[in-house]
C-alpha cells in the first residue's frame, strides 16, 4: 500500500483528465467525486476508475467537454440529457435541479439519460440530505453495452448491477445513507479484490460456464454477477431497471455513433426527492429520526459483532480516519496510475 493525501489525488485526477482534453469544470467535478468516494472508504467507486475514464474518452464514449441540459420539464419534474459527458457531472446537475424544484413544490422527480458511469449514488443522496431532502435514486442499465448480471435462475447476463441509493437527513448529525448494488458485489469490487489478491464471497459470481466461483478472474474472463437475496434481490434489480431505464426513456438514446463505433448504451437514472417536512414539522421529523437511530444503535450486539451500526456510519468513520492519516492505495492500482500519468506527461507525487 502507498499512502496519499486528498490533495495529491485531486491534483493527479485533474491533471490526467486535462491532459486528455477534459475542460477544467468537468475535470474538477470528476476529481471531487472520485476523491470523496476514496476518502469515505468506498474504494470501488474512487480513483480506481480513472484509467477506464481515460480509455472511454479516447474511444469516444465520454465527451469530456460536454455539459448536461434540460430536455423537458415542468414544475416538479425534468428530463436531463447528459450529452455523454462524465456521469458524475450529469448526476450532480440532475440532483441540483431536483432539489431546486422540491424546494418550491415539496416533491420532484428528475431523470437523466445519455449518461455515463455516475459513481457512488450516496454522494447525490448526501447532497439532497444536506439540503433537508429525502431521496431515492434508481440507476438502471449502466453497463448495458455489456450486461454483467444474470437474472435469478438464469445463466446468461442480461442486466447490470442496478444500484439504488436512499438518503435521509438526520438533524445536526450525519445523514443516513443507503447505497448498494442489487448484485451481491459491484463489478468494481471484483477489480478491487483482484488488485488485493483477495477472493470474493461465495455466491457473488459465477464463471463463464455458470459455475459458482470466488476467483475474481473467473468473472473478468467471461463470468457474471449474481443478484443478492436470490429472487428478492432479483426483483429489486428489475425495479431499478424500470425506474432508472424504462421510466426515463433511456432506450430512445441508444445506438449513438461515437468515434469508437456504434456503442449501445441505454443507461438512465431517476431521482425522487422530497422535503423532510412534507408531512410534519422539520423539528418533529428530526427528533423522530434521531430517536430511531439512537434506539437502533443501543441494541446489544450479537456474538461476533462489536456494535450495531446505521447505514453511512462506516463511511463517516473512514472519512475521519483517512482525512487524518491519509488514503491507502493498493500497490497494483498505484502502479497503473503511475504508468498512466507518465504516458501523458503528468508529474505524480
Amino acid at each position: 500500500m502507498v499512502i496519499k493525501t486528498t490533495a495529491q489525488l485531486d491534483k493527479l485526477i485533474r491533471e490526467v483528465l486535462l491532459a486528455v482534453g477534459t475542460d477544467e469544470r468537468n475535470a474538477n467535478r470528476v476529481a471531487e467525486a472520485l476523491v470523496l468516494s476514496t476518502l469515505r472508504g468506498v474504494d470501488t467507486h474512487g480513483i480506481l476508475h480513472l484509467p477506464s475514464y481515460v480509455e472511454k474518452i479516447r474511444d469516444g464514449e465520454i465527451v469530456p467537454t460536454a455539459w448536461p441540459q434540460i430536455r423537458q420539464e415542468d414544475a416538479t419534474s425534468a428530463l436531463i440529457a447528459g450529452n455523454w459527458t462524465f456521469g458524475h457531472v450529469t448526476a450532480k446537475y440532475a440532483m441540483e435541479v431536483a432539489i431546486k424544484k422540491a424546494e418550491s413544490h415539496n416533491v420532484a422527480v428528475v431523470s437523466a439519460v445519455q449518461i455515463n458511469h455516475i459513481g457512488r449514488l450516496g454522494e447525490y443522496a448526501e447532497l439532497a440530505a444536506a439540503n433537508g431532502m429525502l431521496s431515492i435514486i434508481w440507476a438502471g442499465g449502466f453497463g448495458a453495452e455489456k450486461p454483467v448480471a444474470v437474472p435469478f435462475g438464469g445463466r446468461q447476463p442480461v442486466l447490470s448491477t442496478n444500484p439504488i441509493g436512499i438518503g435521509f437527513p438526520v438533524g445536526d448529525g450525519p445523514p443516513m445513507i443507503i447505497d448498494y448494488a442489487t448484485t451481491v458485489v459491484a463489478g468494481s469490487k471484483v477489480l478491487t479484490a483482484r488488485d488485493r489478491n483477495a477472493q470474493l464471497p461465495l455466491g457473488s459470481i459465477v464463471d463463464k460456464d455458470g459455475n459458482p466461483s470466488t476467483d475474481p478472474m473467473d468473472y473478468l474472463e467471461g463470468g457474471s454477477l449474481l443478484p443478492f437475496g436470490e429472487h428478492k434481490g432479483y426483483a429489486l434489480m428489475l425495479a431499478v431497471e424500470f425506474f432508472g431505464r424504462i421510466l426515463s426513456g433511456a432506450d430512445a438514446f441508444s445506438n449513438e455513433k461515437k468515434r469508437g463505433g456504434t456503442i449501445f448504451r441505454h443507461s438512465g437514472v431517476t431521482m425522487i426527492v422530497m422535503k423532510a417536512d412534507l408531512f410534519q414539522s422539520l423539528t418533529d421529523y428530526s427528533t423522530r429520526i434521531k430517536d430511531l437511530g439512537d434506539q437502533i444503535r443501543s441494541v446489544p450486539p450479537a456474538p461476533g459483532f462489536d456494535e450495531v451500526l446505521l447505514p453511512g456510519d462506516l463511511e463517516a468513520r473512514a472519512e475521519a480516519t483517512r482525512g487524518r492519516d491519509g488514503i491507502p492505495i493498493a500497490d497494483a492500482l498505484w502502479e497503473r496510475l503511475e504508468a498512466l500519468a507518465e504516458s501523458l506527461g503528468v508529474d505524480i507525487d
